[in-house]
């Protein structure tokens, strides 16, 4: 038993009113990612741009996750968390009325989920930078590893129901679902306490930003963190590239189907198997070497995913689906793993004071490296075809991560000191 999910937290009745609500909205959010990238190869027939959603996302990440980070330090964190959350309700009803008026306009299209991650890029911190607040440390990596197994949780039925639906009611239904699933967020955040800020700035300038930065400067641990995902994400995500391997490889319609669905979801399904079985994790105190070995798992499986989309044709056998479903859920796992290390670092590692500025740049990090990754890939797959794009990137993260274990020994060998709470 003692291999299950510790589910100490959900004790706590504000993290719980938080947890429940993201089973709903991660559900509904899943349906868009799916349904955004599914509409822009609709309209364009190409990879080049879908994976151009990585431009469109990217921006607004870099630039609201940094200075949201800032905001979550000098506002009310509750607050702030209820602005943005309504902020995504709406982009979402704008998502809903371009697709239900049948725009088809691929340029619409991006500058909504600009929008739309700008809004995410500021809610993220703030929602992240709440939990030390509200838990004792000692209960944070469990409580990490539980809102990630939900968030794979809706990974994975958003996915697969999207990849029905959207032959059966179209896109615009999956914007709407999301639309009214963010209300969901918006209760949990509203029943919060106040989380005012504990320090003495009141600003969030680019001033504060910087400071932030200073602060992340000397923490060489996190610093590695970061890096090791940037490689893991930019050159190891092949999700732009679903669309086109489920319609040219596994024999979907161009409009969208189960292979598309089973696609998305399967890194996610992976992911939830490994948060069920987390129990471990917290007796773990060497998570900088686990962090590598996890990441070095995920670049094996990519490349595995790759080779085994290149074995396969769109004859009707599912075989090759299967081969690619199991590579891409054995990465979600190890990747599942790796995230919950590297959030307990960070939270533990900040003042509340930097908490907030520096889970702003955690955001970017994790949010940001997949855009840039759907480009690459999107890039790559038009000129070598999604098979090499795939197993290609999956070589570069083993080799990247291997380069940056060597280049910083400090992140290999940090070692978590404080004693492990007995469950």
């Amino acid at each position: 038993m003692s291999l299950l999910a510790d589910t100490t937290p959900l004790r706590n009745a504000n993290f719980r009113r938080l947890w429940l609500s993201s089973i709903v909205t991660v559900i509904g959010g899943q349906l868009s990612i799916v349904a955004v990238p599914q509409q822009i190869f609709e309209i364009t027939r190409s990879s080049g741009f879908v994976g151009l959603t990585g431009v469109f996302a990217l921006a607004p990440l870099i630039v609201f996750g940094l200075w949201g980070g800032a905001l979550a330090d000098v506002m009310d964190r509750r607050k702030l968390m209820l602005i943005t959350s309504a902020g995504l309700g709406l982009t979402s009803l704008a998502f809903w009325i371009q697709a239900a008026m049948g725009m088809q306009n691929v340029w619409l299209v991006l500058t909504l989920l600009a929008a739309q991650q700008a809004f995410f890029a500021v809610n993220q911190p703030t929602r992240s930078a709440i939990l030390p607040r509200i838990l004792p440390g000692h209960e944070l990596p469990a409580a990490n590893s539980l809102n990630m197994t939900i968030f794979q949780f809706g990974a994975i039925v958003g996915p697969v129901v999207a990849g029905v639906l959207i032959p059966v009611v179209g896109l615009s239904t999956l914007y709407l679902i999301d639309t009214i699933a963010l209300s969901a967020t918006l209760w949990a955040a509203y029943r919060l306490p106040p989380v005012p800020p504990t320090g003495a700035n009141r600003r969030a300038g680019w001033k504060q930003v910087g400071e932030g930065f200073a602060y992340l400067a000397t923490q060489k641990v996190l610093l590695a963190s970061f890096l090791v995902d940037i490689i893991a994400m930019v050159f190891g995500m092949p999700r732009a590239l679903f669309p086109q391997i489920a319609h040219e490889t596994f024999g979907d319609p161009a409009t969208g189907g189960l292979a598309l669905g089973l696609l998305y979801a399967a890194m996610s399904a992976g992911a939830v198997v490994g948060g069920v079985f987390s129990g471990w994790l917290p007796r773990i105190r060497r998570q900088g070497l686990a962090v590598i070995i996890c990441i070095v798992v995920w670049g094996l499986t990519m490349i595995g995913f790759g080779i085994a989309v290149g074995l396969s044709s769109p004859d009707g056998s599912r075989l090759g689906l299967w081969m690619a479903l199991a590579f891409l859920a054995l990465g979600g796992g190890a990747d599942m793993i790796s995230a919950a290390f590297r959030s307990t670092m960070l939270q533990e590692a900040a003042t509340d004071e930097q908490r907030g500025r520096l889970q702003g740049v955690f955001i970017v990090v994790v949010a940001g490296g997949p855009r840039i990754g759907d480009l690459l890939h999107g890039v790559a797959a038009a000129s070598l075809g999604t098979a090499v794009a795939a197993a290609g990137g999956g070589v570069l993260v083993v080799i990247g991560v291997v380069i940056a274990a060597v280049a910083i020994p400090a992140f290999v060998r940090y070692t978590v000191t404080r004693p492990t709470p007995r469950r």
